[in-house]
């Protein structure tokens, strides 16, 4: 949690504050005095008795207990300077944007620990060490420009990287997105994403606190923690969208199973960003639009009426959103021939509305009031208007302010003309408003936003009937692949069907197995990780003759200890798989199985617990769902198996932690039976 003093500090220190507000602890002086800090400033300098009209101390033991400290000097000074402040001077709150730690080498990281330790001690908080600091209601605590509107109702954001929360800042400037607080978390030494999610989950206040949180992340050190607190927050009623940059070691380490080539660290990420409900994006602009979209009224629906004097951009948001399954829908009424007899010849009203070049403010209006009170079929409103520069635009853009505020619809401005207009629509941002400049953007943003689903209903752990058995099984075996006889016991205690097997080391096990051996089998060589890649399967073995053959040949393959006799399953293939990667819950993934897991890669994936609706779910988004389903007169698969065997997965490695990989591939369904025949799960305790 982060201590109220570097939330709400009555007094701070610079150190290394200066006169040269080019430099950062000259700016971040500069910044608290132009934004008006209430509480009393301080400098430690050594040169200066006064630093920009604030009192300056040449040594840090000279200074009065004070609550925060924002350090701006040389990294190999710093430890000596947090130590002071904690033993001596009370302070609790840290900011230090200081380079040279664990970003740089082992000596600066063993600095840096040296200095959370310290603070730790202390029961103080850091931001940082290699940041560009805090901004909220009480205190500007950053180095950098520009230093935007502060808002209750705005955003909360968090970043990982100083430099893109600037870039972010300006951009979402430009457009009108106000901020509550802005949270730079540098190294992340002490205080990290999590736990800046953490203390606005703690302290969020109905009705008070921001419900639009955005966050640029470069690391998740505790996914459940972040999982913890974002699910919480988006309880409360808050939106999240969030930009991952980044993958892990552990993620482009070679793999050695189906699952394992497949989940690789941005399914991890995907998954937990959908198991909180978070909106994820790929890009700072994405981000900021999206933000804009979350900001304004809800929508009831997907039907959108779009607005223009401008047919190509219009054209192009009409195929943006409908490629993305919102609607547009055609206008035909008699009061759409009313409003078309208001506006200039060879104007449309059947959507988009398209009023032409000459279009006026009056004509604005009275499309506006058309859409919110005489087309019940319309949910939300883009209206497109720029200006080619023959005239101002100011009338035009009031009557887009008022409506936005007292339309029941939501009414996105998408304002394109930014020189030609550009006062203009600064103007219409200075009054509260977000304005949007691109089309494409905009309608790739709300079709994101309006088809986000909501993160996952939270169930309870599961409780297996055969735990104890399974606890047995597992904990005699040692790291890497389970046998296949072990991995068979250990489904079957789980509840997944698997097809009876054999195990044939010899020829007179063959002998004493052919004997009750019905007919048609296949065979599989034991020992070999990959059997299709050795031609370790051969299918259809319908007599005793070509079952000792085939036999012989699968033991003469390199690496062959036995093999496998099963029963010829026919079906659709299918596939479930799972992955754990670090300190993440398990990944589990389900799709068409045999050979096109990798081929196609038309999975799903969801993480660990998976609810019966999620695993539903994860079946229905497949592309190839329409033929699980059954298409052309063909039996589909029984869904509800299918589904009912990702959860029963999904409870197995809640209950074997210790499970790195697992395949089960191919599954083969039929209308009513769903069947295992080949299994690979791999042990990391």
């Amino acid at each position: 949690m982060l201590h109220s003093k570097l939330i709400h500090p009555k007094s701070i220190v610079i150190v290394g504050g200066s006169d040269n507000i080019y430099s950062p602890g000259g700016r971040v002086l500069k910044n608290l005095l132009d934004h008006d800090f209430k509480g009393q400033l301080f400098v430690v300098n050594p040169k200066q008795k006064s630093v920009q009209g604030v009192t300056s101390y040449n040594d840090i033991n000279d200074v009065p207990e004070v609550d925060l400290a924002i350090i701006a000097i040389s990294a190999k000074y710093v430890l000596e300077t947090v130590k002071v402040l904690t033993q001596h001077k009370n302070t609790k709150g840290f900011i230090i944007f200081s380079a040279g730690f664990s970003e740089k080498d082992e000596n600066g990281e063993k600095l840096e620990k040296e200095i959370v330790e310290l603070i730790d001690d202390a029961g103080g908080s850091l931001l940082g060490p290699n940041n560009i600091g805090l901004i909220n209601k009480h205190y500007t605590g950053v180095f950098t420009t520009p230093i935007p509107e502060m808002d209750e109702k705005g955003v909360d954001f968090i970043s990982g990287s100083g430099a893109t929360a600037v870039f972010i800042i300006e951009a979402a400037q430009s457009m009108g997105l106000t901020f509550s607080g802005i949270y730079t978390v540098g190294n992340s030494a002490q205080i990290g994403v999590e736990e800046v999610l953490e203390y606005l989950d703690q302290s969020f206040e109905e009705g008070l606190s921001s419900k639009v949180k955005l966050l640029y992340i470069e690391s998740i050190k505790n996914p459940l923690k972040f999982l913890k607190h974002t699910t919480s927050l988006i309880s409360k009623g808050c939106k999240i969208a969030a930009i991952k940059a980044g993958s892990s070691e552990e993620g482009n380490r070679a793999a050695s199973s189906h699952t394992g080539a497949i989940a690789n660290s941005d399914v991890f990420v995907d998954t937990l960003f959908k198991k909180a409900g978070i909106i994820r994006c790929y890009g700072r602009n994405e981000l900021i639009t999206v933000a804009g979209i979350l900001l304004q009224k809800e929508s009831q629906g997907k039907n959108i009426a779009i607005i223009t004097h401008a047919g190509g951009p219009a054209v192009m948001l009409t195929d943006v959103l409908s490629k993305n399954g919102l609607k547009i829908p055609h206008l035909e009424s008699k009061e759409s021939e009313v409003l078309l007899s208001q506006l200039f010849d060879g104007s449309s009203v059947s959507n988009p509305i398209d009023f032409l070049a000459t279009g006026n403010a009056q004509q604005l209006a009275a499309i506006i009031d058309f859409c919110e009170n005489k087309c019940p079929e319309i949910d939300a409103m883009a209206v497109i208007f720029g200006s080619p520069g023959l005239s101002g635009v100011d009338d035009v853009y009031e009557v887009l302010d008022k409506n936005i505020r007292t339309s029941q619809k939501p009414i996105y401005a998408i304002l394109p003309s930014v020189v030609n207009v550009k006062n203009e629509i600064q103007e219409f941002v200075k009054k509260g408003n977000i304005a949007f400049n691109d089309e494409v953007l905009f309608g790739n943003a709300l079709a994101k936003v309006y088809n986000h689903a909501p993160g996952s209903e939270k169930i309870k752990d599961p409780v297996l009937k055969n735990y104890q058995k399974i606890r047995k099984l597992i904990d005699v075996l040692p790291n890497g692949y389970m046998p296949t006889e072990s991995a068979v016991k250990l489904l079957e205690y789980t509840g997944v069907r698997f097809a009876t097997p054999f195990y044939i080391k010899n020829k007179a096990e063959l002998n004493k197995a052919s004997e009750s051996v019905a007919y048609p089998v296949v065979l599989k060589v034991e020992g070999p990780l990959h059997k299709s890649d050795v031609g370790g399967v051969i299918l259809n073995i319908s007599n005793e003759k070509a079952l000792h053959n085939s036999f012989q040949k699968l033991m003469q393959i390199e690496g062959a200890t036995s093999v496998m006799i099963q029963p010829m399953v026919r079906g659709t293939e299918l596939f479930i798989g799972a992955k754990k990667e670090t300190n993440y819950p398990h990944v589990i993934l389900c799709g068409l199985g045999g050979i096109f897991v990798e081929v196609l890669k038309d999975l799903s994936a969801s993480m660990t617990p998976v609810s019966e609706a999620e695993a539903v779910r994860m079946i229905t988004q497949l592309k190839a769902y329409p033929i699980l389903k059954g298409v052309r007169g063909q039996s589909g698969i029984n869904i509800q198996l299918f589904a009912q065997a990702i959860i029963s997965i999904s409870n197995l490695l809640i209950m074997v932690p210790e499970i790195a990989e697992l395949d089960l591939n191919p599954l083969m369904a039929a209308e009513d039976e769903l069947t295992a025949v080949d299994v690979r799960i791999r042990l990391e305790k």
